[in-house]
């Protein structure tokens, strides 16, 4: 407490970040893309798919409900498949020539979907249209058949029935199959089930600075164990029989003091000046915190151990911890990052405690959804720890 910059850096610092990226990342989340779909014809302006496709066409934006799509029919087949393939298009549908005549001669046709590998929202969406015009138009031609066949009987039937027949033929042609004839083949129909709200940012913000700086706080500890090492403070100690694994304890001790002052205010803060919510489980929170500390700690004891002064303590320190937070996702949520960066962050105990935080306060999870995250959390501290008792020296030679 007497230290007013180190009280500085580890306490109040951290929170001007917190301040500048929930700021930054606050409409994270706050609405869905709305997606654009293509459709292309090979046929003429007078044919059935040219029809189809204008009458899919979107024509007023601004009149659609959100999370509607855009269609929008283009007119170059070869133009669409060179924009799928830059990546400006996730895909498109496309009639081929002689659709029209396939459909009405009754031997069929196709209706190609074309979409970027990634693109698999893209290339769903395509896929349903296609389904959803196939059924439409193959229930059209069921329809047209019964009703040939019915006037085929009506004809051939006797005048009783003809008569009858007759009568009974209006509501026939205003029923397809039991579904209603439709002006159009092609039907949209958006529910909107609910607003998608922005998630509060100091959920995923908060969790990643506090891994990023406990840590960071914790590894530079270990410059002023080197530093005792160095004016043979620790072979004093042992002069004066003091156990050697009690004074790994008791730096371990105080560092990890330091790591729960600093997560209890991390959390008060939190709490109070930024409207953060630890979730279903606030005991999961706090236990994949302190586990956090503790991992923390250790890696302070064993980075002490292999740094032979005190100024390369403190570089590796600064270095490793500001690598790892990138990378561990404490800089941003690593549900938005590729995934390969996602994989990298299995790597790294950053990675694994920030995936715990975000389960916990932004998706819901519950306590036993984290025990994997907080084993493996714990694991990386046992590992520090063995290699800092194996390791550790009183001496500076």
């Amino acid at each position: 407490s007497r230290d007013r910059i180190s009280l500085f850096f580890n306490l109040l610092f951290p929170f001007l970040f917190v301040a500048l990226f929930g700021t930054i990342l606050a409409g994270l989340g706050s609405e869905d893309e709305r997606m654009h779909l293509h459709v292309v014809t090979l046929e003429d302006s007078d044919e059935l798919s040219y029809h189809i496709a204008e009458a899919m066409e979107t024509d007023d934006v601004a009149d659609l409900d959100p999370g509607e799509p855009v269609i929008i029919r283009d007119d170059d087949y070869a133009d669409s498949l060179q924009a799928v393939a830059d990546g400006r298009y996730g895909g498109f549908l496309a009639f081929p020539d002689g659709f029209t005549e396939g459909i009405s001669r009754g031997y069929g046709s196709t209706i190609e979907v074309v979409s970027e590998a990634d693109a698999t929202y893209d290339r769903a969406a395509l896929e349903s249209m296609a389904e959803g015009i196939a059924y439409q138009i193959g229930l059209q031609q069921v329809v047209r058949t019964a009703i040939t066949n019915l006037m085929m009987e009506t004809w051939l039937a006797p005048a009783a029935d003809a008569n009858r027949m007759s009568e009974q033929l209006p509501q026939f042609l205003s029923v397809q199959a039991g579904v209603p004839m439709r002006s159009s083949l092609i039907d949209y129909e958006v529910e909107e089930v609910g607003q998608v709200e922005a998630e509060e940012p100091s959920n995923y913000v908060i969790p990643g600075y506090l891994v990023m700086f406990v840590f960071m706080a914790a590894a530079n500890s270990a410059e002023l164990i080197v530093r005792e090492r160095q004016n043979h403070t620790l072979e004093r100690l042992l002069a004066a029989s003091v156990r050697r694994e009690a004074i790994v304890a008791g730096m371990y001790a105080g560092i990890t003091t330091k790591g729960l002052i600093q997560i209890a205010v991390f959390w008060a803060v939190g709490l109070l000046l930024f409207n953060m919510d630890l979730g279903h489980s606030p005991a999961a929170v706090i236990l994949l915190s302190l586990i956090m500390v503790l991992m923390s700690s250790a890696f302070s004891i064993m980075l002490a151990t292999l740094a032979r002064t005190q100024r390369s303590a403190g570089s590796a320190a600064t270095v490793i911890s500001l690598v790892l937070a990138p990378l561990g996702g404490c800089w941003w949520p690593l549900f938005i990052t590729p995934r390969w960066m996602q994989f990298i962050a299995k790597l790294t105990p950053h990675g694994w405690a920030t995936t715990g935080f975000n389960k916990l306060m932004i998706f819901g999870a519950g306590f036993g959804d984290v025990v994997p995250e907080m084993l493996v959390v714990l694991c990386f501290g046992v590992a520090f720890m063995l290699v800092a008792l194996l390791r550790f020296r009183t001496s500076a030679v």
